[in-house]
């Protein structure tokens, strides 16, 4: 979507995970709230721990990897945490609430209501499914369009010449349908990225060499790192 209108490129769509479009999206499962919340803030930040941090690289504890990922000492590089906004605040709202009926059908019982839940094929599973894919790619648009304007501010304050190129954009809340093994299995990572090694067929080939790239914030007074993904640690 953003590609057709200028706001995104290729290479961006290369370099972001399932190419910024997850498969299985309901939109008619969003209701009118979440829509009206999600119109508004595209584009946007939010609050609590989110930020767009300029950051400038430190040090390099591999080089093959700093490579592959272009860091590059005293380089300048900009880190952005942010999600789906009020949109998805939104869904998981309307859901939390269809889901406490589903429990009581089903006969589940949890010690807290934020574990809320219902069988993945059940239809309220499916229904919550398809309306959290909606709001992840909405997600993956909504840092796009901070990262475009970033890149319009940087060429007007730099000139033409300065290049801001996406490294890689993660999901950091999401429940994804994957392959381990011989199964197929639902993974949910909550304030957490998938760390896929380099042999894994989702790396992107241009991180083939070293693993896919990881991204650990740290506080206004700590560093953060740009780490790759080993294929040992999937295994573990």
């Amino acid at each position: 979507y953003l590609v057709e209108r200028g706001m995104a490129t290729e290479h961006d769509l290369l370099h972001t995970e399932s190419g910024g479009c997850l498969p299985g999206a309901l939109p008619d499962k969003v209701s009118k709230r979440a829509r009206d919340r999600g119109r508004r803030q595209l584009g946007t930040m939010g609050s609590g721990n989110h930020f767009v941090e300029v950051e400038r690289v430190e040090e390099i504890f591999d080089a093959e990897a700093a490579e592959a990922l272009g860091l590059e000492l005293d380089h300048v590089a900009l880190l952005i945490h942010t999600g789906s906004r009020g949109l998805g605040h939104q869904v998981c709202t309307d859901y939390v609430a269809l889901m406490d009926r589903a429990m009581t059908e089903y006969g589940i019982v949890l010690p807290d209501r934020q574990l809320a839940c219902a069988p993945f094929q059940s239809p309220a599973g499916q229904d919550y499914f398809g309306a959290m894919v909606s709001a992840a790619n909405y997600a993956w648009c909504n840092r796009q369009v901070i990262t475009h304007a970033a890149r319009k501010a940087l060429t007007e304050e730099l000139g033409s010449d300065a290049k801001l190129r996406l490294i890689y954009d993660v999901a950091h809340n999401i429940a994804k349908v994957e392959q381990h093994g011989d199964e197929e299995v639902c993974v949910h990572r909550k304030g957490a990225t998938r760390a896929f090694g380099r042999s894994h067929p989702e790396t992107p080939e241009a991180y083939r060499n070293v693993g896919q790239p990881v991204f650990i914030p740290g506080s206004m007074g700590t560093g953060s790192y740009a780490l790759v993904g080993q294929d040992d640690a999937m295994e573990l």
